[in-house]
């Protein structure tokens, strides 16, 4: 593939401007600068670098980011900044999109891809896919609450109960839960069944990835096929 192209296809800008990138000396490939717009490379496995950052080739951008709390997930937020500030301009411009959405005041992991099938997978319900959450809770915790979190409680607009998959006491006001529905502030509502009332909640993991503990809060990292693997979908 011509270099102009690659570049413009990982959000560098237009056709015009990736020539000029690549005329002024600011690409390199395998560590060699390249200033010819139409040089061909072969993708499998190409790192290019501009301005001395590297890019590995990706047909998709699939990555996760560690959600810090104050950020919403869309590109018009309304009231705080978008996690899209968080991401480097060009995965920007490729047209990446959340899988799923976090409340602004929740952190953790975030799905971030430009594969739309991808993102049908992990965000259908009829696929059922797991989601962790750590909630923390207002009041005490006790069995009565976990046993109803998992038998199923009747949220506001639905016909039928709602269970988790999973409910697990970790301390007097902590609390893991694991959905594999998507419903609006789900984990929030579920809790303030039961009488209770969230105050933090984090996402530790979709499926069987977990949110790395060497990823800091607002930093982002690629997916490997080994974490896509661990998602439990088709690729």
């Amino acid at each position: 593939m011509q270099l102009e192209r690659i570049l413009h296809r990982h959000g560098f800008g237009t056709r015009k401007e990736c020539r000029a990138l690549i005329r002024h000396g600011r690409v390199a490939v395998a560590g060699q600068t390249c200033a010819d717009p139409f040089a061909e490379f072969a993708t499998d496995g190409l790192i290019f670098s501009v301005d001395g950052v590297d890019w590995p080739y990706c047909e998709f951008a699939t990555l996760m980011l560690n959600k810090p709390a104050g950020y919403e997930c869309s590109r018009q937020p309304r009231h705080h900044p978008s996690v899209f500030e968080l991401l480097p301009p060009p995965l920007r411009q490729r047209g990446v999109q959340p899988v799923g959405r976090l409340d602004e005041d929740t952190t953790g992991l975030l799905l971030i891809t430009d594969d739309g099938q991808l993102n049908h997978q992990l965000s259908s319900g009829k696929r059922k896919v797991p989601k962790v959450y750590l909630a923390t809770t207002k009041h005490p915790l006790d069995d009565k609450q976990i046993e109803r979190l998992r038998s199923g409680v009747l949220l506001a607009d639905e016909t039928a109960l709602i269970a988790a998959v999973g409910a697990e006491q970790v301390g007097s006001h902590c609390l893991r839960l694991t959905l594999t529905e998507g419903k609006y502030h789900q984990v929030k509502r579920m809790v303030a069944a039961v009488g209770n009332r969230v105050e933090a909640l984090h996402r530790e993991a979709v499926g069987d990835l977990a949110l790395p503990d060497d990823l800091p809060s607002g930093q982002w990292r690629w997916l490997t096929a080994t974490d896509l693997a661990r998602l439990g979908v088709n690729q």
